[in-house]
């Protein structure tokens, strides 16, 4: 607290236009850097969709973006008025699981219905019609047959949260632009002050 103080009474010391200077750099260079993160966050999210799309990398990808949020201020997925929920979602990653999860059913009820007629045909080895082999095959697929394994969509559906305040450029400059809009704050009071004592002496 007594180093800010200090920070404080000596940019406070300093001429108002060169205060006002400095400040206006500081904020276009906050401005800047703030962006930057936001563009960095947004190329290091599309690096995520098209390793997803091609499935090459995409856990190196996603970590990637991870310590990139986690990590700078300003890098917030959601964007626009309606946001989708969570902003990160393995669409391509979660229909290949889906495809070859139904392929799996797939193949294995095929088998089952095979087992299933050479299991009835044993059973009722004198009959030619389907009459009496339909309902046993009926009943041997439903009880042998294979059902697909529900996959959880949240494993694959992210959220990262951006720090309010990050130690890098961007948080740096944001904090030397509020302590030289104090110092500019100050500096405008002393100056009315001094002039409204000089004003007062010379009436």
């Amino acid at each position: 607290m007594n180093q800010l103080k200090k920070i404080l009474k000596f940019v406070g010391k300093l001429p108002t236009w060169l205060l006002l200077i400095v400040f206006l750099a500081s904020l276009s260079l906050s401005v800047y850097s703030l962006r930057s993160n936001n563009r960095e966050m947004i190329r290091l999210r599309n690096t995520v969709y098209e390793a997803d799309k091609t499935n090459s990398g995409i856990n190196n990808a996603l970590n990637n973006l991870r310590s990139y949020v986690y990590t700078h201020m300003n890098t917030n997925l959601s964007s626009g008025g309606n946001p989708i929920k969570p902003p990160i979602q393995l669409k391509y990653s979660y229909e290949r699981l889906q495809t070859a999860e139904q392929q799996r059913v797939d193949a294995a009820n095929s088998s089952v219905y095979t087992d299933a007629q050479s299991y009835c045909q044993a059973l009722n080895p004198d009959s030619f019609s389907g009459r009496t082999r339909v309902p046993c095959v009926q009943d041997y697929v439903s009880v042998h047959g294979v059902e697909a394994n529900k996959i959880p969509a949240e494993l694959y559906q992210f959220d990262f949260v951006s720090p309010a305040w990050s130690p890098d450029l961007a948080g740096w400059s944001l904090a030397a632009t509020g302590l030289l809009f104090m110092g500019l704050l100050a500096s405008f009071s002393v100056d009315r002050m001094v002039r409204a004592r000089v004003k007062s002496q010379q009436i």
